[in-house]
């Protein structure tokens, strides 16, 4: 049985949700997001809260019941809060700059990295060894997040690369002699 599926999922002062077969519409002050879920699970809008039901007990049902109420608090608190992730940049010389929508990155190769933010997301840098990604699609958030941090991994000997805020990076001995 889903434990977390069978919290029903509040909706804030502000926030709207509409029900349409599957399809579930919420907006908010940050703007609008939909998730449509499999036919295993039965949706229902009653007043200020949204429960999820599966529709049988095989495996599958289960499954789908704790994640599309997932789904559909993530698009609640996108709409609310949105998602935020922090990268940091370690090493000399390695530094980053938005300009507009394209993430310019200096990080020790012969030539400077333009990345371009796709639309729905953010991207400042408040310091040159800091990027804040913020948008309300936790997936879109995340997934731009990782594609910055695969230019340049931090490595384990110095720890230099980009790295996500508080991330812990296991470091290794050098060579002896």
């Amino acid at each position: 049985m889903s434990r977390i599926g069978k919290k029903p999922v509040e909706l804030p002062k502000g926030v709207s949700a509409s029900l349409s077969g599957q399809t579930v519409e919420v907006k908010g002050p940050k703007g609008t997001r939909t998730f449509t879920a499999t036919d295993d699970v039965t949706i229902v809008l009653e007043g200020t809260q949204v429960k999820v039901t599966p529709r049988g007990t095989s495996k599958r049902a289960r499954a789908q019941w704790g994640l599309s109420r997932t789904m559909v608090a993530n698009l609640v608190e996108g709409v609310t809060t949105g998602f935020k992730k922090e990268l940091e940049i370690n090493g000399v010389g390695y530094r980053a700059a938005a300009q507009g929508a394209i993430l310019k990155l200096s990080l020790g190769y012969s030539h400077d990295v333009n990345f371009e933010v796709p639309n729905g997301v953010t991207v400042t840098t408040p310091k040159q060894t800091e990027i804040i990604v913020e948008g309300i699609d936790q997936q879109l958030v995340g997934q731009v997040a990782a594609n910055i941090r695969d230019w340049r991994g931090p490595e384990p000997y110095k720890g230099k690369g980009i790295k996500y805020k508080g991330e812990f990076i296991f470091r290794k001995e050098g060579k002896k002699k």
